[in-house]
């Protein structure tokens, strides 16, 4: 967090932010929140679970002008990796070579990741640092989820200023389809084993052959 800021949520509210508050009625309940310790600045247990369970994110940055720009980020569940208390990271696999986000980040280091878990309607923020790292094979190598088939070209480092986590408000309830195709094989599965029990029981009752 940068020495200027009282708060860490004053990497999102600044004076400009505080003001519309201020005009809009918010403001109190959010300095309260501030007074009360704000947002974590800091990878606590919690946001160590859920970034395990996470195979999207998207990352935003902006050149030196301000432009922004936001990028999608997938991989297996788990593939942000911790470093430290204050360390993210993640390989950058080869796409479409435009380079976009690699660029502004040579010129403007600001950047915020989002992640959304529709299953549990959650969604979390994180605003920070970020940088790209081309020039280390053993740090790239680590971060490569094992048996994901792409190729890694880089690795992106982001260090934390602060972190926040939204209300399920107006979050579409939606399902992995690997999660929903488990669910349905467990269903399935219990239906068949009733249906054969079922056929079992019917079997017992009916009269025996030739009986009225």
């Amino acid at each position: 967090m940068p020495e200027s800021d009282a708060f860490s949520s004053d990497v999102a509210f600044t004076p400009a932010v505080k003001a519309i508050q201020a005009r809009k009625g918010s403001r109190d309940r959010y300095a309260q929140m501030e007074q009360g310790g704000g947002w974590r600045t800091e990878i606590d247990e919690n946001l160590t679970a859920f970034l395990a369970g996470q195979d999207s994110m998207f990352l935003a940055t902006a050149t030196a002008e301000g432009q922004p720009y936001i990028q999608h980020r997938g991989g297996p569940k788990g593939f942000i990796r911790i470093l430290d208390k204050n360390t993210l990271a993640f390989a950058d696999y080869a796409g479409n070579r435009q380079y976009i986000t690699q660029g502004n980040l040579s010129e403007n280091s600001k950047a915020n990741i989002f992640l959304m878990d529709y299953a549990h309607r959650r969604r979390v923020k994180i605003w920070g640092e970020a940088r790209v790292v081309d020039d280390d094979p053993a740090l790239l190598q680590s971060l490569m989820p094992r048996g994901y088939k792409a190729r890694p070209e880089q690795a992106i480092l982001f260090k934390i200023s602060a972190c926040d986590t939204n209300c399920p408000q107006h979050i579409p309830h939606k399902f992995d389809a690997a999660d929903v195709a488990a669910a349905l094989a467990v269903r399935d599965a219990r239906i068949a084993e009733l249906e054969s029990e079922l056929a079992i029981v019917k079997a017992g009752l009916s009269p025996p052959d030739g009986s009225s």
